[in-house]
């Protein structure tokens, strides 16, 4: 005895529900929203450009984390020729205080939990 109807309406069933987080989001146009941080600082230029800081900070952190830790280097050449120290906090967070405001809307909207905050002191965060 074949059940292809049955088959059939399950397949469709099983598909509908598995793909129900992928179209629903698309329909819904939450997709479509991207991450908005405040930029809340003075400073006319950051460490590097900004598209490289958007696509690439993480590795200029890691990096800075190895060079100051294992190597003991704390003084970061930008590609304008000035110095800054390599910090989280002492030179990131300076221009960027707000992490709620900053990191945390495009880290959260592509669900990545960084571990800085595992060594560093997060901010607290003024209202």
């Amino acid at each position: 005895m074949y059940d292809g109807g049955k088959i059939v309406v399950g397949l469709v069933v099983f598909i509908g529900v598995v793909t129900f987080p992928l179209w629903y989001r698309q329909a819904s146009g939450e997709a479509l929203r991207a991450p908005e941080p405040k930029i809340v600082t003075d400073a006319k230029e950051c460490v590097a450009p900004t598209d490289y800081m958007r696509a690439s900070h993480q590795a200029m952190l890691n990096e800075w984390r190895d060079l100051v830790v294992r190597d003991g280097m704390r003084v970061y050449v930008a590609f304008n020729g000035q110095e800054h120290e390599m910090s989280l906090s002492n030179t990131c967070m300076k221009c960027h205080p707000n992490k709620v405001e900053f990191c945390d809307q495009c880290h959260n909207y592509i669900g990545v939990v960084p571990y800085c905050w595992d060594c560093h002191i997060e901010p607290k965060e003024s209202n």
